[in-house]
């Protein structure tokens, strides 16, 4: 009984890259998809603007703290200012970026180079992602009174960041399977 449930386990490995591949897809899918609704692209603003490879992208990164909105809420002078700072027009590239990567990433099968190609880039997005734990203030816990801030108590910012070191895993599992597939049509040819 425990060699056959071992020997079962064993045999897992296909379902779990199988899982992976779909936890990429359904996650950028979707998270590209919300990224088009104003609270996303609000939501990211503290990730961008501090960080010295992608705040260019806003026009006046420096000024957000001035013009949070909670999850859901809507200031129109906050939302005018976005609007200005290119807040919206960011997230909703970055909305295809995401949804064009799951979509080859879906895709390997019927196209294994651009699904390589879309692994490899969710792997440096996630790396740059994880570079926001060191740009972004808003990752830990401010000094607000408790004992308990800064380094090494993470926000929920810092807690949803710290989570693409997981991430960071399956897009290696999917460039290597994309690449197989490539290689192995090649050689029959």
């Amino acid at each position: 009984m425990q060699s056959s449930l071992l020997s079962f386990i064993a045999g897992m490995e296909q379902a779990g890259r199988n899982v992976i591949r779909a936890g990429i897809v359904i996650v950028f899918l979707w998270i590209g998809c919300l990224k088009f609704f104003t609270y996303e692209a609000e939501g990211i603003v503290p990730f961008v603007a501090n960080s010295p490879i992608m705040s260019f992208f806003y026009n006046d990164p420096a000024a957000y703290k001035k013009h949070v909105n909670k999850e859901g809420e809507l200031l129109q002078k906050n939302h005018v200012w976005h609007t200005g700072n290119g807040t919206y027009q960011f997230s909703r590239v970055l909305g295809v970026y995401l949804v064009g990567v799951a979509v080859f990433v879906a895709l390997y099968r019927v196209w294994p180079t651009p699904s390589m190609i879309a692994s490899i880039l969710i792997f440096l997005m996630t790396a740059v992602t994880l570079s926001f734990l060191v740009t972004t203030p808003e990752a830990w816990v401010p000094n607000l009174g408790d004992a308990d801030w800064g380094f090494p108590f993470l926000s929920g910012r810092g807690r949803l960041v710290l989570k693409d070191t997981v991430i960071m895993g399956g897009p290696i599992i999917t460039m290597s399977e994309s690449a197989a597939i490539y290689l192995d049509r090649h050689q029959k040819k």
